[in-house]
């Protein structure tokens, strides 16, 4: 992709390369909950928050296509309508996986040959996953 010449900043177009990661809120206290939840049934990996930031709670989840973090939130609110869409490449078993852990999917209208459903972490949170194929 080419990019603007330089010239005057307002006349400059601003260009979106991408989406770095997405937050969500959990409660104090809930990272183990988290962990078992995104890294265990998932399989997105639990990694270290930087040390500065580690005071604050809350955990880091990290694969090559994915950046989820939980940021903790007092009074904590599930996001039940905002939420992030995972694409995933076999829909039956990640809803298997997380029956398994007690979490109930419900599978959506699907967009044209597109299989989608809903499903929520432990703290409410609304999740999209969507089969890639």
């Amino acid at each position: 992709m080419a990019r603007a010449p330089a010239g005057r900043r307002e006349d400059r177009v601003v260009v979106i390369l991408g989406l770095e990661h997405v937050q969500l809120a959990m409660p104090p206290g809930g990272e183990a909950l988290a962990i078992a939840f995104y890294d265990g049934l998932l399989g997105i990996a639990h990694v270290p928050k930087p040390a500065h930031l580690l005071a604050r709670g809350g955990c880091w989840f990290e694969s090559d296509a994915v950046k989820l973090h939980l940021g903790v939130e007092e009074p904590f609110t599930p996001a039940r309508k905002a939420h992030p869409a995972l694409l995933v490449d076999d829909l039956d078993l990640v809803v298997d996986r997380l029956a398994s852990g007690g979490h109930r999917a419900t599978e959506a209208e699907r967009f044209g040959e597109t299989r989608h459903c809903y499903c929520e972490d432990p703290f409410g949170n609304r999740l999209e996953l969507i089969e890639s194929r």
